[in-house]
């Protein structure tokens, strides 16, 4: 029986051992660096678009790296994808949160509201694809 991508389980040996349960029939640690690649897309567009010369409009592209980071890490290490893809939902709610926080107290306009609301959007699917593998993996774990 495979197990979800964030068990511990030794059946769980490589990403293409465990089941899909990220985006589009995607592993979980495939859809991290996916996050992370469209995130660094906003950012650099967004710096490139805008023509700001401010680090604050590539703050996007920060939290990019991160998440191509764990994902890789994730693949590497399939013994840690619990922790792993735990700490991603974490950092995803932190870009969720920030984001908003930033879009409603600034009064963000123009290509920042642009950056925080594809930050918004793309970070809170990505927690909610994280809820359902993490759920997954507990009915697996429950069933047997």
């Amino acid at each position: 029986m495979h197990n979800d991508v964030m068990t511990n389980s030794p059946s769980a040996q490589t990403p293409s051992d465990t089941p899909p349960t990220g985006l589009a029939g995607w592993s979980m640690p495939d859809t991290t660096i996916g996050l992370g690649g469209s995130l660094i897309v906003v950012g650099v567009g967004v710096t490139v678009a805008s023509g700001s010369s401010s680090a604050t409009s590539l703050i996007p592209a920060f939290f990019g790296v991160a998440f191509i980071a764990i994902g890789i890490a994730a693949r590497a290490k399939p013994d840690l994808n619990r922790h792993l893809m735990h700490g991603s939902a974490a950092l995803a709610l932190l870009g969720v949160l920030g984001s908003l926080g930033s879009a409603i107290g600034r009064g963000s306009t123009g290509w920042a509201l642009v950056a925080q609301l594809a930050t918004i959007v793309l970070c809170g699917a990505y927690v909610a694809l994280g809820v359902r593998s993490f759920r997954a993996a507990r009915l697996a774990r429950e069933a047997g």
